[in-house]
């Protein structure tokens, strides 16, 4: 095992934000596509609560044009927290006042779309030379998973960059980028000895994908400023850091819980399946409901029925079009 070292403690994280989303268009023409709604918050606060749980205090969000929506999710909303005090509805007015309250939160334009890793150059000024998060926010990772603080506990003891590290399928291999590493003598923990963007499945050098979430050393924005555009044209993150690799400053956390990506509309879909059945107000009746519509699906009686009980009710003592009006 590498010897521990003194470092900083990380503080502050970085969510890049800057995309077009074109899978989910039109959806996302007017909407920013870390807005779309799981459950009943958008994608990106669960990725902010999950920078919060772990201790980061500091978030910038780097967004690009047509992204105002993110940072007015993130700040007061005066007249709708009034009118809801009015109302002596505390539920919905903490659920409002929530967002703000996660994080002291930053936003600052991309500008030039032109790669996650110039997306993480951004942040260059706000982050200084401290180390600091990368948060993706296609990558939601289940609240009850703690794989960002066990990434920032590697990095505590060995400075230097962490990546969150899975194993997929060799026929994946080319959605992502891929490690190559070695053991570190800690049971979860490797050496990435190099890395690829994208690789083929004959040229991968692991199944090992790096999803996304990142644990950086300043040193990474050096290596970002030489950095030449690649694959697509942008500049990669994925190309930095195999040459910190190269230096032996980058290990893997390798994890196998629950995550879900957002930035496919099928897994988008199981992504809002999955924990509308696992929240305690939601998931019983919900998956009631769903066993029945799997039922019906599969001997063909699903179109009568609809998505109440029949008789244009929803299961709660009130039509659908009466609790959209609530």
């Amino acid at each position: 095992m590498s010897t521990p070292h003194s470092a900083p403690t990380v503080r502050k994280a970085v969510v890049p934000a800057a995309g077009l989303g074109t899978r989910f268009l039109p959806a996302t023409k007017a909407t920013p596509k870390e807005m779309l709604p799981v459950v009943d918050k958008p994608a990106i606060q669960y990725v902010v609560e999950e920078a919060a749980a772990a201790g980061l205090d500091d978030v910038l969000m780097v967004t690009g044009r047509h992204k105002r929506a993110i940072e007015d999710h993130f700040d007061h909303a005066f007249e709708l927290e009034q009118a809801l005090a009015a109302k002596g509805d505390t539920v919905r007015l903490d659920a409002v006042r929530d967002p703000a309250r996660l994080a002291d939160i930053h936003h600052i334009r991309q500008g030039d779309p032109l790669g996650l890793g110039h997306a993480v150059l951004c942040a260059r000024h706000h982050v200084g030379d401290q180390p600091f998060a990368v948060l993706l926010g296609d990558d939601l990772i289940d609240p009850r998973e703690t794989l960002l603080s066990r990434m920032l506990e590697v990095r505590d003891r060995y400075a230097g960059s962490v990546v969150a590290l899975m194993e997929v399928p060799p026929e994946q291999v080319h959605l992502y980028g891929c490690a190559a590493v070695e053991p570190s003598g800690e049971d979860g923990v490797v050496r990435v000895t190099g890395l690829v963007e994208k690789p083929s499945r004959e040229a991968a050098p692991s199944r090992y994908a790096v999803i996304g979430r990142y644990v950086l050393d300043p040193a990474v924005f050096d290596v970002l400023e030489r950095t030449e555009p690649g694959r697509g044209g942008e500049i990669q993150l994925t190309d930095a850091l195999q040459e910190l690799a190269a230096d032996g400053t980058v290990h893997g956390v390798v994890f196998s819980g629950r995550r879900y990506d957002t930035g496919d509309k099928a897994d988008y879909l199981r992504t809002v399946v999955r924990l509308a059945c696992d929240r305690p107000d939601l998931g019983p009746e919900f998956t009631a409901w769903l066993k029945e519509f799997v039922a019906d699906l599969e001997t063909g009686a699903t179109g009568a029925k609809g998505a109440g009980n029949g008789d244009g009710r929803d299961g709660k003592g009130g039509s659908g079009r009466e609790r959209l009006a609530a």
